[in-house]
Order: C-alpha cells, then structure tokens, then sequence
C-alpha cells in the first residue's frame, strides 16, 4: 500500500498575512512618493518666491532691474548694462552662456550683487531639473517680464497652476506652454 507522505504548505491564514504585510509595505512606498512629490513641489514653488523676491531687492537697491540695469558698468567693470527701459530684454533664454542680452545678464548682476549664489550668467536650475529664465515675452497673448521655468513635468504644472492661480494654462498670472494634462514637461510662466 502507498502511503502519503506528510506535506505541509501555507494555510489561507498565512497567505493572507502575507498579503497584507506586502499591502502595508506598497502603501507605505506610494504614499512617500506622494511625500516626496508635494514637498519638491513645495520648493519648486518656493524657487520661483526666491527669484522675484531677489529681482526686486536689486532694483530696490539700484533702481534698476537686473540685466536691464543702465548703470552695472559703474560698478562692475567686467559686465554689461542694460536699457534701463524696465523690459528685461530678449525672450527668455534658458542656456545663457554671456552677459548678453538682457535676459542673461540678470544673472550676472544679481551674482555681482551678492543677492543669489553662483558665478557668471548662467541659469540656475530648479528642483526638477530644468533651467530657470527671465524675460520680456509674448505668452499666451500677454507682453510682459515672465519667468520661465523649463521641464516641468505636466502635473506640477497643473497643480501650482490650481493652488496659486486660475488653474488655466492659457490665462492668468502663470501660464503654461501646453496643457497639463498627459505625460512629458511644458515650459512654466510666471508673470513678474
């Protein structure tokens, strides 16, 4: 006669412990991604603050806005003046290599006047990754001072919108170079 031999496997009980413990853990993961996503969120947020926030401390202090600053020569020899029109001249440049134009020497006078970090005229980045600019621009029919913001991933995008404005990418005071909605980045403008 054959006889069986004893095997012994997981009960229902223990599978279902195993479940659960693998459930807690994914949530655990999801809901710091969700964490992490809202606090560089918060600091992209922040970035744009600090930004207008040091614009307006130089022209407070000379007069002027930076990069369109008619008299940075007569303190800094080695840069380049502006107009001193108030436009802070050409579009937006978002890979500034020299002083020149307008839009990349902001960030060499506001180097030179010790109000950010860095050396020379090139952009600083944000928290995704992308360049910032600033410049006098037509985006989405309105002439004015933007900053611009490259690589912005399209949810961010839709949610500072929401949070801070009319959550309409084509109006308002932050406008977007395409939809929020979708994958991939858009370029994100806030008037100044």
């Amino acid at each position: 006669m054959l006889r069986l031999k004893d095997k012994r496997g997981f009960t229902l009980v223990e599978l279902a412990i195993v479940l659960v413990i693998i459930g807690i853990i994914l949530g655990a993961i999801l809901k710091g991604q969700e964490l992490i996503t809202n606090a560089k969120t918060k600091r992209f947020y922040n970035q744009y603050r600090e930004i207008v926030a040091a614009i307006y401390t130089y022209y407070d202090r000379y007069g002027n806005l930076p990069g369109d600053d008619n008299t940075a020569q007569s303190r800094w020899s080695t840069t380049s003046n502006g107009d001193g029109d108030g436009l802070i001249e050409t579009a937006i440049s978002f890979a500034c290599t020299t002083n020149s134009p307008e839009s990349c020497g902001l960030w060499e006078h506001l180097r030179l006047a010790n109000i950010i970090s860095g050396t020379g005229p090139t952009n600083p980045k944000h928290v995704f990754g992308g360049a910032i600019g600033v410049g006098y621009a037509t985006i989405q029919g309105v002439s004015t001072n933007w900053i611009g913001f490259q690589n912005v991933p399209r949810e961010i995008g839709g949610t500072i919108d929401t949070q801070y404005d009319d959550g309409d990418y084509t109006s308002g005071s932050i406008v977007a170079s395409g939809a929020y909605t979708g994958t991939g980045t858009i370029i994100l403008y806030f008037r100044l």
